[in-house]
This record gives structure tokens, C-alpha cells and sequence, in this order.
């Protein structure tokens, strides 16, 4: 992993004193480490900044470790049992398990903007977040399959407006002013914009894309924009007309019985459908633009997960393999994530498909996939060879 291929610390001389930079590469214990933590989340004993709700599974405290941009469980009640935690030291913070320190940290900061309001009083924050480096927003915050037998049991995208920390919908113009902001004052480096699934043929598409326009144009920030496929796949080549620059359509599955449990109107496009719209949109966007959430520990049969991501990495499709974040509100929410040990398997048997065809973190403009902290896998990709062959020692042999 050479060092542009690393989540950076932004630099922030006035509130931490020194410009910080990621490690160029990490080693086998940090990558281990980051993997243990997604999987068994982590106990704070200082205050840190989370995404609480939201589109898709959700739970992450944000921090840099060693360097690294991470995010892991810790509002769930499985993480409050983790044997990791950070706790704050003498010049920083670390952390430890069992008494032993593991690693250094650095707790993501409260952004600067989030101070900030528009003309007619709506806070920055609740427009969009900065997730480390990024700012995200769910630009329409309401869905037609949330509340009835269509939501999608790991979805916590009305639990955010329930409790008043986001507005049901945000305008092109609100969001370009908070991107300025979010640059200028705390170096958002892309934008990441998703929306609940509107009861239009576009699926919502097309509005999320005008507000990524606008993004762009007033920033200059990359975005990526996420949707559901739209009954025209015409809508796809709409949206690249907008300027925007990647795009995630997540089928989070590729076990359709998986599916049909968890997305049952996901399921009704199907898996097949899900690659037609893909298809197009690698026409539309290029071979490591378009991305797909496929998330670990919903009762998957893990090789129908493998094939489905060789597949969609032979097409140009980035598979992004996330754990499962049970969501405080969500369907899920009781459930826990699954084993670091399962997860690092699947990272294995997936990462030499993607450096096959040319396929990383490093290539991708903007959006989850760029990002990578809510997944390890990125932190195997450069330590794949040029057979695709990884190198970093199992967690377990199991």
C-alpha cells in the first residue's frame, strides 16, 4: 500500500499542533488490530465523535489509529463487553486490552463547521457530517420501505430524524454551503451522498445527483452518490452527465435468500438485476468508480459471497465488504457483529480477485470505497503481490 492509497489525517495546525500523515504501509499487528476492533467494537473512556442512525448499518466512532482512519462499534451493546479500549494518556490517547497498550489513537475531533448555520437557523450538522475526511449527508432522510414489511432490517435511516439530528431533506444549495465549509475549515477532502429510496421510477437518483452537482460546483469536492437501481438504467447516464464522480449501488448481499430476508424490495430487483444496472453504470462511470456494500454476518453462505464479488470485480464493480454495524433503532439492533476471524477470511478469498483485475481503494474518486474505515480490506490490498496473493498473517487458522 504506497502512502496516497492510505487514509490521511487531515492537517490541522491550529487545533493539534503538527501536520500528522498516515504510515505508508501498515503492519500485520495494526491490520490485525483494526480487524479485532470492527469485529468487537471498543469501549471510550474519552469523548468521541460518532454517526448514531442513518442509511445502512451505521454504528461508528471514528479515530485514527497509528495513523490509520478507522471506524468501529461502539454504541452497540456488544462493544460496552469489548476487551479494547481507549483511554486518554499523558500527551495522547492509546489503545489498550488488558492493561497492555496495543496501539496510539487519535479521537476524531469535532468538526469546526458544525458550529455553523444557515441564513434561517439549520445547523451545519444536521445537513451533513464529516466522517473523518468525508462529508456525508442522506440527502432525502425518509424512504418508501421504511416502517413496513419492505425495510431493510439493517437500515437505521429513520432512527437520525426520530430523534432530531438531521431534517427529512436537504436542498443542492444547503449542501454546497456546508461542503465550502467543511473544506475550507476542516478539510472534507470528497463528498459521499446517499437517500432513502423515493416512490419514483429514478429511485431518488436523479435528486441526489443535483445535490452532488452542486456540491461540486461550489467546493469542488468529488462526490459519489448512492442509490438503488432505477427502472431506466438511462437514469445512470443522467446522472455521470451531472459531473458526479463515483457511484455506490448497494445490492449488500449476494446470498439471495440473505436478501430476501433482509431487503425484500431489493430482493424484487434481484441479483441479476443488480448487475445489469452495474454494467451500466461501469459504461458510464469507468471500472472502479461504481461500487456495492456487500456486509459480512446476516447468516451468508460465504462462498455464494465470494463468487458474487469475483463477478462484480470481473465487470469493473468494486466490492465493498463491510461487517455488520447493528444499528441502535434498526431491525437488527440486537444482533452483533460477525467474528474478526470470518471476516478476514472473506477479505482473503476477496482481495486477490479485486488486484487481478486491477481494482483498490486507491483508484476510487470518492465515496465509501475511497474512504475504506469502515472496513479492513483495504489494509490487505496492498499487501497483495502481483499474483493477488496476500501476505499478512491469519488472525486464526480456523
Amino acid at each position: 500500500m504506497d502512502e496516497s492509497s492510505a487514509r490521511k489525517v487531515p492537517s490541522d495546525p491550529g487545533r493539534n499542533g503538527a501536520t500528522r500523515h498516515a504510515q505508508p504501509r501498515p503492519d500485520a499487528g495494526l491490520a490485525r488490530l483494526i480487524i479485532e476492533l470492527q469485529g468487537r467494537g471498543l469501549r471510550v473512556e474519552v469523548p468521541l465523535e460518532s454517526r448514531q442512525g442513518g442509511a445502512g448499518p451505521a454504528d461508528a466512532g471514528m479515530l485514527w489509529i497509528d495513523g490509520f482512519a478507522a471506524t468501529v462499534p461502539t454504541g452497540a451493546q456488544y462493544a460496552q463487553t469489548s476487551p479494547y479500549v481507549l483511554r486518554a494518556e499523558d500527551d495522547g490517547w492509546g489503545i489498550y486490552a488488558d492493561g497492555q497498550r496495543l496501539a496510539s489513537a487519535e479521537p476524531f475531533q469535532r468538526p469546526r463547521y458544525y458550529d455553523l448555520a444557515t441564513a434561517d437557523g439549520i445547523p451545519y450538522w444536521q445537513i451533513a457530517l464529516l466522517h473523518l475526511d468525508s462529508l456525508a449527508s442522506t440527502v432525502i432522510q425518509t424512504c418508501a420501505y421504511w416502517g413496513n414489511s419492505d425495510q431493510c432490517t439493517f437500515c437505521g435511516i429513520g432512527v437520525t430524524l426520530a430523534n432530531g439530528r438531521t431534517i427529512a431533506k436537504k436542498t443542492p444549495q444547503m449542501l454546497a454551503e456546508v461542503a465550502v465549509a467543511a473544506k475550507e475549515l476542516d478539510g472534507a477532502v470528497d463528498a459521499t451522498l446517499t437517500t432513502g429510496t423515493t416512490a419514483t421510477p429514478d429511485k431518488g437518483a436523479l435528486y441526489v445527483a443535483r445535490c452532488a452537482e452542486a456540491v461540486r460546483e461550489a467546493s469542488g469536492l468529488p462526490a459519489e452518490v448512492q442509490f438503488e437501481p432505477p427502472r431506466d438504467l438511462a437514469v445512470i447516464d443522467h446522472v455521470a452527465d451531472l459531473g458526479v464522480s463515483s457511484v455506490g449501488i448497494h445490492v449488500e448481499t449476494f446470498d439471495p435468500q440473505v436478501l430476501a430476508r433482509v431487503a425484500p424490495a431489493k430482493a424484487r430487483t434481484g441479483i441479476d438485476g443488480y448487475f445489469r444496472a452495474w454494467e451500466r453504470a461501469v459504461g458510464a462511470f469507468g471500472a472502479g468508480q461504481v461500487s456495492t456494500y456487500v456486509i459480512l454476518g446476516m447468516g451468508e453462505d460465504p462462498d455464494l459471497i465470494v463468487e458474487g464479488c469475483r463477478r462484480a470485480a470481473d465487470i469493473g464493480v468494486y466490492p465493498f465488504v463491510v461487517p455488520l454495524r447493528p444499528t441502535v433503532g434498526s431491525l437488527m439492533e440486537h444482533m452483533t457483529a460477525p467474528s474478526p476471524e470470518y471476516c478476514e477470511t472473506i477479505y482473503r478469498r476477496v482481495v486477490p480477485y479485486l488486484a487481478a483485475r486491477g481494482l483498490g481503494a486507491r483508484g476510487v474518486a470518492a465515496g465509501c470505497a475511497r474512504c475504506q474505515a469502515c472496513s479492513a480490506m483495504s489494509l490487505l490490498e496492498g499487501s497483495a503481490d502481483a499474483d493477488g496473493r496476500t501476505h499478512l498473517p491469519l488472525v486464526s487458522n480456523r
